[in-house]
């Protein structure tokens, strides 16, 4: 699993949201590190002078390369998935999560990004798929062929 820092490698934007607020849009490009053909765009609020950062996120993910046979093999398809990234968000414990989760019957990834600690009442969530239509890991049902 690979963890985030406030100034990562990953960091492809910076939108300040105001000459009055210490508060940016931070936008990070992660590649899926088993299913490498896959990668996803994350923004968040970074609070530059704040203890915890808001846990708002949004994720889209594309396929950006080869998705083969091989990969899925590799990945865990339980009905929870597994995390593939983290990335504090507070100095009390709240992560941002990456979660990736294999839906066989539709042959789609799913990319789920998520906050650990409650706010407002809710735990932040987006979600972005990735269906493996016509990619090296699709294999055809029976009745296409």
């Amino acid at each position: 699993m690979m963890t985030l820092a406030g100034c990562s490698d990953s960091e492809v934007g910076d939108v300040s949201l105001g000459l009055f607020t210490t508060k940016d849009i931070k936008i990070d490009a992660l590649q899926d590190p088993i299913v490498t053909g896959v990668t996803c765009h994350i923004s968040s609020i970074e609070a530059n002078l704040d203890l915890s950062d808001p846990s708002d996120s949004s994720i889209a993910c594309r396929q950006t390369g080869p998705i083969t046979a091989e990969m899925l093999e590799a990945i865990d398809k339980s009905d929870s998935g597994e995390v593939i990234f983290k990335k504090s968000k507070s100095v009390f414990f709240k992560n941002m999560k990456l979660r990736r989760i294999y839906d066989a019957d539709s042959k789609t990834l799913i990319y789920l990004s998520y906050s650990t600690k409650e706010t407002s009442g809710s735990y932040k969530h987006s979600l972005s798929t990735v269906p493996l239509w016509e990619t090296l890991a699709f294999k055809k049902p029976a009745y296409y062929q």
